[in-house]
């Protein structure tokens, strides 16, 4: 007679529903953990020199590598079309398109991937490591909740930093785009600003900030809730901090989705 748990129709749906499972729990720490942040916020519970700690690590600490992937990419974007657009006599778009792809799409997104993968992976760490190592524990222990001493501050430092990192970036990728379009087409920097204004609504500029502060909130409270549920020792730390990334991504594509739906559609 088979043996029904050998067979790989079992092995499948066993894993099947153990990844809808943690889905699941996953869901609802996320929720649960936000409850918990949006009540202390709202009663103004809030540790104001934490917040502009991790404000800073949040925003400051992350610049070199997000100014230099944001910068990066416009590099090789406008490598590549300007030239293209020059063979077709359509350089004189060049700004208003670099203004409408930067300040909609790129800046935001490319701003929330990189400080996913230096910010948010150490949010995650740092509190997987505390609720392994006890430290949580012991908070409770003290009568002090670790939600509004570890999360608050992070999840606020998200929200009120992100857009500032957007405009950030949104300045340098414009500039390299100017300059590369310059170098690769002979586009003059008074054609592309020229050019540039034109597409350049405060419009988008004011929805990608909103974005930018949704993305920034939901990066820091992904990456602290992963963290702060973690049990177990090392190999969990770092399931944890891989859990916390990846739904970062998952999420700030959801997000972005949503925006384009109902600003744009």
């Amino acid at each position: 007679m088979i043996n029904v748990k050998s067979t790989l129709t079992y092995s499948f749906f066993k894993l099947f529903f153990h990844c809808i499972k943690d889905f699941l729990i996953t869901i609802g720490n996320i929720g649960k953990d936000f409850s918990r942040v949006l009540y202390y916020v709202v009663r103004l519970r809030i540790n104001a020199s934490a917040t502009i700690e991790q404000s800073s690590r949040f925003a400051v600490d992350s610049l070199p590598i997000t100014l230099t992937i944001v910068g990066m990419t416009s590099v090789i974007i406008a490598m590549q079309i300007a030239p293209e657009l020059a063979k077709q006599g359509a350089e004189g778009y060049m700004g208003m398109m670099s203004a409408l792809v930067m300040i909609r799409e790129l800046s935001c997104i490319m701003s929330g991937f990189a400080i996913i993968s230096m910010i948010g992976s150490s949010f995650a760490s740092e509190l997987a490591s505390m609720a392994v190592g006890e430290q949580i524990s012991a908070m409770h222990v003290l009568k002090v909740d670790p939600v509004e001493y570890l999360v608050v501050p992070r999840v606020l430092s998200g929200i009120l930093t992100m857009p500032f990192v957007f405009i950030v970036s949104s300045l340098v990728g414009l500039v390299c785009t100017c300059l590369v379009s310059y170098m690769t087409a002979g586009l003059s920097p008074l054609n592309f600003m020229t050019s540039l204004w034109q597409g350049l609504y405060l419009r988008d500029i004011l929805i990608a900030m909103l974005k930018a502060s949704f993305f920034g909130g939901t990066i820091a409270l992904i990456s602290c809730s992963c963290g702060y549920s973690t049990r177990g020792g090392a190999k969990e730390v770092g399931e944890s901090t891989t859990k916390a990334v990846v739904w970062s991504f998952v999420a700030i594509a959801v997000w972005d989705y949503i925006f384009a739906v109902l600003f744009y559609l």
